[in-house]
Parts: C-alpha cells; sequence; structure tokens
C-alpha cells in the first residue's frame, strides 16, 4: 500500500463528508442492519463480561431511545386533538423507565 493511497482513503472520512453522510442515513434502515445489531450485541457482551457497567448502560439506554424513538415515530405522534396519544404516552413512559433504570444501574447499585 502506497502513502498517497493512504492518504486518499483518509480524505474520504473529512468532517463535512462524514456529517452530510449521517445526515442522509434513515434511522429504521440502521436499526434493521445486520451489521448493527451485531456491533452492539458484541459491545454489550464484551461490556458485561468485562464488568464495564458505564459502557454496557450507555450502550444499553441509547439502544432503548433509539427503538422507542423509532417504534414512537412509526406510530405517528399527535397532539392536535388535545389529548395525547398512545404512542406519545409510550414515549414518555418508556423513557422515564430507561432513565430511571439508567440512573438506578449506574448510581444507586453497589456490585
Amino acid at each position: 500500500m502506497d502513502f498517497s493511497s493512504l492518504i486518499e482513503f483518509l480524505k474520504k472520512f473529512e468532517t463535512a463528508k462524514v456529517m452530510a453522510y449521517i445526515q442522509a442515513m434513515d434511522l429504521k434502515t440502521v436499526m434493521e442492519h445486520p451489521y448493527f445489531l451485531t456491533g452492539v450485541g458484541i459491545t454489550a457482551i464484551i461490556a458485561f463480561l468485562m464488568r464495564w457497567r458505564l459502557l454496557l448502560v450507555i450502550v444499553m439506554t441509547i439502544t432503548g431511545f433509539i427503538y422507542l424513538l423509532s417504534y414512537t415515530l412509526a406510530q405517528g405522534t399527535s397532539l392536535e386533538g388535545g389529548m395525547p396519544t398512545d404512542s406519545l404516552l409510550v414515549l414518555v413512559g418508556g423513557g422515564s423507565f430507561i432513565v430511571f433504570l439508567a440512573i438506578y444501574l449506574l448510581f444507586i447499585r453497589n456490585d
């Protein structure tokens, strides 16, 4: 491998190009991609086996919020009628549960 080809390869990772790629991604497509699911699973298993509680809680919290958000957006949340819809209640309840579980695992529980 030539040094100039390495420079050309690294030019693909300019911040503007990476940000444009991230903004163009579809959250639902990413969440259903096997490589993403495998990466999250392997990271969670390694964090669990190595007893890296902070990494495990962060991975599971972010993944939970992404799934919760994709579920809520798929159901269609609207406040037009004045009363919150069922999917909005799921978002608030599920988000509260995830936050309280993360607080419990990080700060309250002592192993």
